[in-house]
């Protein structure tokens, strides 16, 4: 099995070099082309309007000094057009993917890209509990439970346009409770912030802060999991149409000339 790895932490990152321990242990055909510097936020971009360069870092080990979606499209039209990967794995993103983080996140995008390949395609992430915690935010649960949420979706036949985005919670990994099949959640974007800061020149400057998750019934979303202490494993999809408003936006424009 040949596995093509990529992030958006950028390619020196310790959660790619996890990931990469974890795949060897899944086969010795694993290659590595990731981005350069970190992309975090770059979401599903594509870059146009500048060359792209690749630096060999090793056997079958690039960086691309791009997006993650430029990574994976370098990959599959420059590094890898002998034989395709059957398998992409994007990650292991420091700091969760969850709810609408998922339009934002690189990581997810890196995977997303390689379900419009037609390539089976998980995203990894590893939730951590505070701010603030820079290169210290530890990987433990992603390290003991990665390849057992990895087993049953390897080989899995995954539906054309489809993806699977995997996160981690933070804690040790031995209070992780299990693995849970859930739904993308929502945050309350009510409640999202807006941190306004000063530097030393006396200028503002801002950062941005997350709201609160909602609560659901059942409390079957990935934000809900993750706050409980499991594996919050999400099947995505790449077609966004919202099929519930066909009919009624049908109906708006049918007497409209030309609309049928």
């Amino acid at each position: 099995m040949r596995i093509l790895l990529t992030n958006d932490d950028g390619v020196a990152a310790p959660g790619l070099a996890l990931l990469a321990e974890i795949a060897r242990t899944l086969s010795d055909d694993v290659w590595i082309v990731a981005p350069a510097d970190e992309q975090s936020g770059a979401g599903h971009s594509l870059t146009l309007t500048r060359p792209l360069r690749l630096r060999k870092h090793g056997e079958r080990h690039f960086a691309v000094t791009g997006t993650p979606t430029d990574a994976v499209m370098m990959a599959l039209g420059e590094l890898m057009t002998e034989a395709r990967p059957d398998l992409i794995l994007s990650g292991i993103n420091r700091g969760a993917n969850l709810a609408e983080d998922v339009t934002y996140s690189g990581t997810v995008s890196a995977a997303m890209e390689g379900a419009l390949a037609g390539i089976p395609a998980i995203a990894l992430s590893q939730a951590y509990a505070r701010q603030g915690m820079g290169g210290t935010v530890p990987f433990d649960a992603a390290r003991d439970w990665a390849g057992r949420v990895l087993a049953p979706l390897i080989g899995m036949a995954m539906a054309p346009g489809t993806l699977v985005n995997v996160n981690f919670p933070a804690c040790e990994a031995s209070a992780v409770k299990g693995i849970r099949v859930c739904r993308q959640g929502r945050r309350d974007y009510g409640r999202a912030e807006v941190v306004k800061r000063t530097d030393p020149r006396g200028f503002s400057y801002y950062w941005f802060g997350l709201g609160p998750a909602r609560e659901t019934p059942g409390h079957d979303t990935d934000l809900e999991a993750i706050a409980a202490d499991y594996i919050a494993v999400t099947p995505l999809q790449l077609d966004l149409t919202d099929e519930r408003s066909m009919a009624s936006l049908r109906e708006r424009f049918a007497s409209q000339a030309g609309v049928v």
